[in-house]
């Protein structure tokens, strides 16, 4: 198997078991809910089954965003993992209004808690933990923009969680406004979450530089046999970075040797930037 067709196996694995567990935990906040009444906890289950369908979304993306270019799409398919991170986003954005709208339009009404109940939702914090944990070692190992943006996610649940049961415990001591306050709370994290997916994402699609043009221009004059740099440009494709560079020889050089300083460019923007896709024009300067 190829290096990225196992990269992506290893994607999905990590998602689907993932999926799994954010199924089990959707399950654990739902019980509580209903038996609690809580609103705060409510919201926290309406925000795990967006995890579930961020799930969902990311195993299809994933299988499409591997496979290789076509003629509809010669750059191959890599933007669309961060098409379905601005979806998860946006998801989130949404999700964030609504709980902070029925937070603020329902009725106070009383939280009841029992023992189980909590027990219930310390382990849902403890997967929630060892989710984020995993999942974000697996995402630096594997360099997937989607998985750490899921861990990011899930760690956000750590934290969500965490506020809604302390608000849950003080509302049943006869502070039920409190778990409209963690409602409310829960809400501000999921926009925060969803801002910052936002924050990352939105340089890819609009085509933002993936590295600096100054220092691009002034590692490439440094290649014998380049005089000048008349344009430089670089950008992301997906995870990867994409420079394309136009670059000035002596009018007089033979093509060989036009093409050997053009490979010389080609290595060094892979071994000092990273770039994976490179395109290197090659001019006579004038």
């Amino acid at each position: 198997m190829s290096r990225a067709g196992d990269k992506e196996r290893q994607v999905l694995r990590v998602i689907l078991l993932e999926g799994t567990a954010n199924l089990l935990v959707l399950a654990m906040k739902l019980v509580v809910g209903f038996a609690t009444g809580s609103m705060a906890i409510f919201a926290d289950a309406l925000h795990s089954l967006t995890d579930v369908a961020n799930n969902v979304i990311a195993w299809i993306v994933i299988r499409a965003s591997n496979q290789p270019a076509d003629r509809e799409h010669p750059y191959g398919h890599r933007k669309f993992e961060v098409v379905a991170v601005f979806v998860l986003a946006t998801l989130l954005a949404t999700v964030a209004v609504e709980l902070g709208i029925r937070a603020v339009t329902r009725e106070t009404r009383d939280v009841t808690m029992s023992g189980w109940n909590l027990y219930v939702m310390i382990g849902v914090l403890l997967i929630n933990i060892f989710l984020s944990t995993w999942q974000r070692a697996w995402a630096k190992r594997l360099r997937s923009q989607i998985l750490l943006a899921d861990a990011s996610h899930t760690f956000a649940d750590v934290l969500i969680t965490s506020v809604v049961i302390v608000g849950w415990l003080l509302s049943v001591w006869s502070l039920p406004w409190l778990d409209t306050v963690c409602a409310l709370g829960v809400s501000a994290m999921i926009m925060y979450l969803a801002f910052g997916l936002f924050r990352n994402v939105i340089p890819v699609l609009v085509d933002e530089i993936a590295i600096e043009p100054e220092q691009l221009t002034d590692a490439i004059k440094e290649v014998p046999g380049v005089i000048d740099v008349p344009r430089v440009r670089s950008r992301w494709i997906g995870t990867e970075r994409a420079v394309d560079v136009i670059v000035t020889v002596a009018p007089a050089l033979p093509t060989i040797r036009s093409h050997e300083i053009a490979d010389q460019v080609e290595r060094l923007l892979e071994q000092e930037f990273d770039v994976a896709d490179i395109s290197v024009h090659v001019e006579p300067h004038t």
